[in-house]
């Protein structure tokens, strides 16, 4: 008996760490495994150097990030101006495996024009499906291993609400059987395996400030009850998973409706930033079943749309004024803010070291330390614009050019 029982343990715990190295080795949504950022697997090196291209396949224009599985890597583009296509390339050769494509366009605003029309939604992954949001607000289910199409959703026609001018921004998130979505101008719950509405929630009006959404929503645990943040355009709300009601709601200094970072949770408050506004964060608190929402500080710092990360009891985040700050999350106090850099970056995290990558194609390699800003090093990557998000999975990095999606590993 005890033998059985050693080698039924042997197996368990091998299996184990099976799961646990394929956590660390996937990139699978928005902003990674746990979407904040954070990188699993190895520690990032101490600099660039050893950081080497493995392939690099040109693709037709797009900003989602790729994701990453254990063998593949999934990119979406816009091809001439009305056809939306999702590839799958080998993730060792960048050999194209499948693709599929459906017919997605839509004109942005004479204001947002430089940014183009192409899809912008990054898809999410379960190890079996992806789920891409195309412009035009559908929702396309693919079989991951061929590329076949499972359902299709298309929330005009199923909520008859119009298509956002800004397109389907938001990205899609997965959790057990369920995928929770910003879209139809509201916040939706569907069945994965079928695209079924489950139940709609938080409709908004209908106007250029407040339909679509830019931000994507995230899971927290708080006042001890695991829920979803939402932010839409014009309010945070702490939303039950189950039912959809909203247990809160907290509505967002904002400047023509431009919330775009995702919020992120500190213990029972949230961290959340707007164009033109403040930082701030809120503290929510639950009293015998109700809630309630106090603004905790508020600091003058504007975000605009690269999310931050969150290391310890710190914040860093990359301002609208091109700016890289770190704050104090339990005072509000701006630690430091370096000189300008880029427009935009998107950020990953690996213990106390931050990958960005700017819109330009530079690649940084920062230190958290809330003393001082510790560049470690940069390099250039890319000399066409990079605004998807960057995946690290393991010990390798997949940029998304606005045309064409690399891949390298330090070595």
């Amino acid at each position: 008996m005890t033998l059985i029982i050693a080698r039924g343990t042997a197996v368990l715990t091998l299996g184990l760490l099976t799961l646990l190295s394929a956590a660390e080795n996937t990139w699978p949504q928005w902003r990674g495994p746990e979407r904040s950022g954070l990188t699993p697997g190895p520690a990032f090196p101490a600099n660039l150097q050893n950081l080497k291209p493995l392939w690099r396949v040109e693709l037709d224009k797009g900003y989602p990030g790729p994701i990453v599985s254990e063998d593949r890597v999934f990119v979406a583009e816009t091809a001439n101006t009305d056809t939306e296509i999702v590839r799958a390339l080998d993730r060792k050769t960048g050999k194209e495996l499948w693709r599929a494509s459906w017919p997605g366009k839509i004109s942005v605003p004479f204001f947002a024009k430089k940014s183009g029309d192409w899809i912008r939604s990054t898809p999410a992954f379960d190890g079996k499906l992806l789920f891409i949001g195309g412009m035009e607000e559908v929702l396309v289910a693919l079989d991951a291993s061929t590329g076949k199409e499972k359902w299709r959703v298309d929330f005009r026609r199923r909520f008859g609400t119009p298509t956002p001018e800004f397109g389907f921004a938001s990205s899609p998130l997965v959790d057990g059987r369920f995928l929770y979505v910003q879209a139809s101008n509201a916040l939706v719950k569907l069945d994965k395996a079928t695209g079924e509405t489950i139940w709609r929630t938080l409709e908004h009006k209908q106007d250029i400030m407040e339909s679509g959404a830019f931000s994507s929503p995230a899971f927290a645990e708080i006042g001890g009850v695991r829920q979803l943040l939402v932010q839409s355009r014009t309010h945070l709300t702490g939303v039950d998973p189950k039912s959809g009601a909203p247990l809160w709601s907290q509505e967002i200094p904002n400047f023509r409706g431009m919330n775009i970072l995702t919020p992120v949770a500190f213990g029972d408050s949230i961290f959340t930033s707007t164009y033109q506004n403040n930082s701030f964060l809120y503290t929510v608190q639950s009293d015998g079943g109700k809630w309630n929402v106090r603004e905790t500080w508020k600091n003058k710092a504007k975000g605009y749309m690269s999310t931050p990360v969150r290391i310890g009891d710190f914040v860093y985040m990359h301002l609208g004024n091109q700016r890289f700050t770190c704050m104090d999350l339990k005072t509000g106090e701006s630690r430091w803010t370096t000189e300008p850099f880029g427009t935009y970056w998107s950020l990953a995290m690996s213990g106390d070291r931050i990958l960005a990558l700017d819109e330009a194609g530079k690649l940084l390699l920062i230190r958290a330390n809330p003393e001082k800003f510790e560049l470690l090093d940069a390099r250039e990557i890319s000399k066409d614009s990079t605004w998807g998000h960057i995946a690290v999975a393991g010990n390798e990095i997949f940029v998304r050019e606005l045309k064409a999606v690399a891949a390298y590993r330090w070595e």
